[in-house]
């Protein structure tokens, strides 16, 4: 199938290693050029180098997006280096360790940050570009916990938050052809994600947990995932504004 976005100009934010380097690989096979940003400057390299380098129009750069000052510079950066892109995918989430409901107002900033502003203040940047261009994808990776609330509580809210952020969003800049969407991913297994590390701590609990919670009974493989985010950033997802789906095995 075609998606119609060869020589489109892609961002992956969180893209240097499991899903959201699955999304940046298989962007770039559709012809995409696929700007990687992550924190950790060796994997967006590997990924970049993986994919044909600076040659092929791919382009890695590093920042760490929970600095308030980030989203601004790294738009200037990318606009300067990249060009404007006409994808974005906001692959950054996680609860940081944070589980307690009673942690302090700190903590639940910190999870919402991670999981909510960032997506936020780059979207502020970059999406009046696509609106000038009538053309445009968001897609955020969002989680099932966002409707399940079986997760950390301050992870959950924040989700849940952006959920209701990409409705809006979506709705609002559609009649300008942007399309913002997101996905809500169940379990996923990555090597060295949190899924990885439990199973390795206390694999009898983990296979509890799926066969209790999960429908289908296993963990999402990256590329079930990322194949349905692609899908979004494409000409296909013309009528998808501001959708959200559930991608999570059949939760119970």
């Amino acid at each position: 199938m075609d998606l119609r976005i060869k020589d489109k100009r892609a961002l992956v934010v969180g893209g240097g290693r499991g899903l959201g380097r699955c999304i940046s690989l298989r962007l770039a096979e559709e012809g995409t050029n696929v700007a990687v940003l992550s924190r950790t400057e060796d994997e967006v390299a590997s990924v970049v180098n993986e994919m044909g380098g600076v040659l092929r129009g791919h382009y890695s750069f590093s920042a760490d997006l929970m600095l308030e000052t980030s989203p601004e510079r790294v738009f200037k950066k990318l606009t300067g280096e990249f060009g404007p892109p006409d994808i974005v995918v906001h692959n950054v989430g996680g609860t940081l360790g944070i589980r307690d409901p009673f942690s302090g107002i700190e903590d639940w900033r910190k999870v919402a940050r991670l999981n909510l502003e960032i997506a936020i203040e780059l979207n502020r940047l970059i999406i009046p570009g696509m609106q000038q261009r009538k053309w445009g994808r968001v897609v955020h990776v969002s989680s099932a916990a966002a409707v399940r609330g079986i997760a950390s509580l301050p992870y959950v809210t924040a989700k849940a938050a952006l959920n209701a952020y990409v409705r809006g969003m979506g709705c609002a800049v559609a009649s300008d052809g942007v399309i913002v969407t997101a996905v809500m991913p169940g379990a996923i297994l990555t090597e060295g994600g949190d899924w990885d590390t439990r199973l390795e701590e206390n694999p009898e609990s983990v296979k509890r947990f799926l066969e209790e919670k999960i429908a289908i009974k296993r963990f999402a493989k990256p590329e079930e995932i990322s194949d349905i985010v692609v899908f979004l950033c494409s000409e296909s997802a013309s009528f998808c504004a501001g959708a959200i789906i559930p991608v999570d095995g059949g939760i119970l």
